[in-house]
């Protein structure tokens, strides 16, 4: 069985919880925290068949917290089992979902992770297509973005699998020069050209050139 298979397999014994709640509920074996459970859990489902089919599903931005939020209440749940007294339904229902929660939790962490293509736009693609290209004909290129008393320049790298962009963004007033730089490595180019767009400024329809400039806003 390839592992691609099983992770399908997984993903289908997961989605039969949820069924499995509302039946359930439905047969007399309700808590007061199964709209809970039920809620997170299909939550959870979905994620986790974008976390198998490589495909983005809502906001990645929601996974990484349901994550954490799956693993405190798993530890909780745990916690409440062993130090107080429980009905035997509320035991089932708690201890069901802390053990499936766990694993869930790990999956959905990993899921959540930025630096993946799969959350880059097609504008994104394209940009890092791009780019690639471009690094794979010279050893530097340089992204710049101009506007009146502000200028930002990444110089973007591929050292090893990874791409680095090192960041200066300049600051000028009357009475004020400002500096700052920093470097961020990615795994992944959609993910440089999204980073460069956030805190650069440097839309991806800019990225075709060594030297690009974004026009003054």
């Amino acid at each position: 069985m390839s592992l691609q298979r099983a992770y399908v397999l997984l993903a289908g014994l997961y989605s039969l919880l949820p069924v499995m709640g509302v039946v359930a509920i439905f047969a007399g074996g309700g808590t007061p925290l199964a709209m809970a459970h039920l809620f997170f859990g299909a939550l959870g489902v979905v994620g986790l068949w974008g976390y198998i089919l490589n495909r983005a599903m809502m906001s990645q931005r929601m996974w990484r917290p349901l994550a954490a939020v799956l693993l405190v209440g798993s530890v909780i749940q745990l916690v409440i089992m062993l130090t107080m007294p429980v009905s035997g339904v509320l035991l089932t229902w708690m201890l069901t979902s802390s053990i499936f929660a766990v694993l869930l939790a790990v999956l959905l962490y990993h899921y959540g992770n930025r630096d993946q293509p799969l959350w880059a736009t097609d504008e994104e693609r394209d940009a890092a297509k791009r780019l690639a290209t471009l690094l794979e004909q010279q050893s530097k290129v340089t992204l710049v973005y101009r506007e009146p008393g502000h200028e930002n320049s990444v110089n973007v790298v591929k050292a090893g699998n990874d791409y680095l962009a090192n960041v200066t963004r300049r600051y000028q007033t009357d009475d004020e020069h400002r500096q700052e730089t920093f470097e961020r490595r990615f795994r992944h180019p959609e993910t440089l050209v999204y980073f460069v767009d956030k805190f650069a400024s440097i839309s991806p329809t800019s990225v075709s050139t060594s030297s690009s400039m974004a026009p003054a806003v």
